[in-house]
């Protein structure tokens, strides 16, 4: 019998080190199948002919080989360079992910999982979106519209001008839905939409439900199927009733519901053919409105994993340096001071050692939402690497960023994080335009870092301000 297909995944790094640990890594996974590559030439080549599944690529001795397009690839950066060069780089080819020392093989794992999974969600979103095109071009053919609605109504409203009867309404089923029912289209009036309808009252949907045929009663006095409602209709002078399925791919996502109380009662096997002809096409126009909705919430959930650390929930690198080249042009612009503050947790490796990896990433979640809490909306706070993480707070002078930093941590040092003995500290940088002698958007991230190693050389859990005083020209 043969074995689940193994992954096929390129390396290109050329650090001793990067090449131990992905060695070490692979050599744990057999689920893995990777292709170690010797040059940039061999890079390029496997890109475009081995048919990978992803592409781990070291930064920045592997960088020199990669084509701009190389991010179609789901791939993950290895950086074991200078940071903030190698993280310009990452974002200049659109690598969403990536590693920076000290590696960790889960996290390496997850990383190549997300990249992976992170494409089949555009391609499922881009799939869904053609057969969206091909739902709008045929609802334009019954239909000067696209409101779904005003589809519904012209169809209801046509059937009950080519059929006698007395109701003629579409009805909407939610997915697993077993009580209950909502009119959203009848002919008797366009603004009728959302009214509940409890099933128990309508035995003939019921029925429809679960046989996902046709239901047809010619006499509703006296068929068995209608007898614990017959008291009921009996005053309304309903006599023939016709539920046909709505259904798509199987589904069924609501039924065309028609009643009438005429006096040959029974319909015709030409209205009933009429009518299932009609319910294929509400099912398309159903399916529409349930799509758009759908490919929106889909839309929003991109954009917000675009601009999200996985692990943290807080923003990202990619986005933060987008925030911080609009900010610092604004603050240069208009002469507004801005801030930057860099913190991390303090002796985070000695976490991973006494309780795990697992565990560390759980007070590196808590520790990103505890400070979130108690940041002003109009920061921007973001994941750095690792346990680093970096906040930007434009319109703020060097008191008013030393004021929050000296707040942040006395926040996180009270804080009791859970699963966890010891008290957790934060290390914490400061820097400031027009103070500091920063003259660009990189030099603020630079002298907040520095502030931040002052921080921890001198004993920890203490705020440290870049001593980078901006000399003033006479």
């Amino acid at each position: 019998m043969p074995g689940r297909k193994r992954t096929s995944v390129l390396v290109y790094e050329k650090d001793p080190e990067g090449l131990k640990f992905l060695r070490g890594f692979f050599r744990k996974r057999k689920d893995l199948r990777p292709h170690f590559l010797d040059s940039a030439d061999e890079l390029t080549e496997k890109i475009e002919t081995a048919g990978a599944d992803a592409l781990i690529v070291g930064f920045p001795d592997g960088s020199a080989g990669l084509q701009a397009d190389a991010a179609a690839i789901p791939t993950v950066a290895l950086i074991t360079g200078d940071i903030p060069c190698c993280l310009r780089e990452v974002l200049r080819y659109n690598i969403e992910y990536y590693l920076m020392r000290p590696f960790h093989e889960d996290d390496l794992e997850l990383k190549l999982k997300a990249a992976m999974k992170r494409r089949s969600w555009f391609e499922r979103l881009y799939a869904e979106k053609r057969d969206l095109e091909a739902i709008v071009e045929l609802t334009y053919l019954i239909s000067s519209t696209l409101d779904p609605h005003e589809v519904l109504y012209f169809v209801v409203k046509k059937l009950s001008e080519m059929i006698e009867v007395s109701r003629c309404s579409v009805i909407s089923i939610g997915f697993g839905e077993k009580r209950y029912a909502h009119v959203v289209s009848s002919f008797e009036d366009p603004g009728v939409s959302g009214i509940r309808l409890d099933l128990r009252k309508y035995p003939e949907i019921r029925k429809a439900l679960t046989s996902k045929k046709p239901i047809v009663v010619q006499d509703a006095m006296e068929d068995p199927l209608m007898k614990s409602v017959r008291a009921a209709i009996e005053p309304l002078g309903i006599r023939s009733i016709v539920v046909i399925p709505i259904i798509y791919r199987d589904e069924i996502i609501g039924t065309l519901f028609l009643r009438t109380s005429r006096a040959r009662a029974a319909f015709t096997r030409r209205e009933i053919n009429l009518c299932n002809a009609v319910a294929n096409v509400s099912a398309n126009v159903l399916y529409n409105a349930f799509l758009f909705e759908k490919l929106e919430n889909e839309k929003e959930r991109l954009e917000r994993l675009a601009i999200t650390d996985y692990l943290t929930g807080v923003y990202n690198i990619r986005y933060f340096y987008h925030r911080l080249e609009e900010e610092f042009s604004r603050a240069e612009r208009y002469g507004h001071p801005i801030s930057c503050i860099m913190l991390d947790i303090d002796h985070f490796k000695k976490i991973n050692d006494l309780y795990g990896h697992r565990m560390g990433d759980l007070v590196l979640r808590e520790f990103a939402q505890l400070v979130r809490r108690h940041v002003r909306k109009s920061d921007v706070f973001a994941r750095y690497g690792g346990e680093e993480f970096i906040i930007l707070l434009p319109q703020t002078p060097l008191d008013g960023a030393e004021k929050e930093a000296a707040r942040l941590r006395l926040f996180i040092r009270e804080h009791a994080f859970k699963g966890i003995k010891e008290r957790i500290t934060s290390s914490i940088g400061i820097s400031c335009w027009p103070v500091h002698d920063v003259h660009t958007y990189d030099d603020l991230i630079t002298l907040a870092d520095t502030a931040l190693f002052e921080a921890k050389s001198s004993g920890r859990d203490r705020v440290r301000i870049s001593a980078e005083i901006r000399k003033k020209a006479d």
